[in-house]
C-alpha cells in the first residue's frame, strides 16, 4: 500500500485525484503546516480488511491474538443497581 502526504490547500484542489488514489489502494495523509492531521484510506468491505488497513497505517497495533479477561474495576454492594448509585450520586 503507498503512502502520500498532501497539505490541505493542495488536497481543497487535488480531491478528486486523491479520492480516486484512495479508492486503488492508497493512503493519504493530510498535512497541516507538515504535521499530519488526517489520513484518507481506502474503504474496506470487511472487518479484517479494515483492521489491515489500520494496521499498516499505523493507526493501531494489534498481535491478532483474543483479548484477556479483565476483572470488574468495581462492585455493586447490595439490592442497589449500577443506575441507582449514578442517579443517585447526579442528585
Amino acid at each position: 500500500m503507498t503512502e502520500r502526504r498532501i497539505g490541505i490547500r493542495e488536497l481543497k484542489s487535488k480531491l478528486s485525484e486523491c479520492v480516486r488514489e484512495a479508492k486503488d489502494g492508497a493512503t493519504i495523509v493530510v498535512t497541516e503546516r507538515g504535521r499530519a492531521v488526517a489520513r484518507l484510506i481506502p474503504d474496506a468491505t470487511s472487518v479484517q480488511d479494515r483492521l489491515a488497513a489500520l494496521t499498516n497505517a499505523g493507526a493501531v497495533q494489534w498481535s491478532g491474538r483474543r483479548l484477556a479477561r479483565t476483572k470488574p474495576v468495581a462492585r455493586v454492594r447490595g439490592k442497589r443497581t449500577v443506575a441507582d448509585l449514578i442517579s443517585e450520586n447526579r442528585e
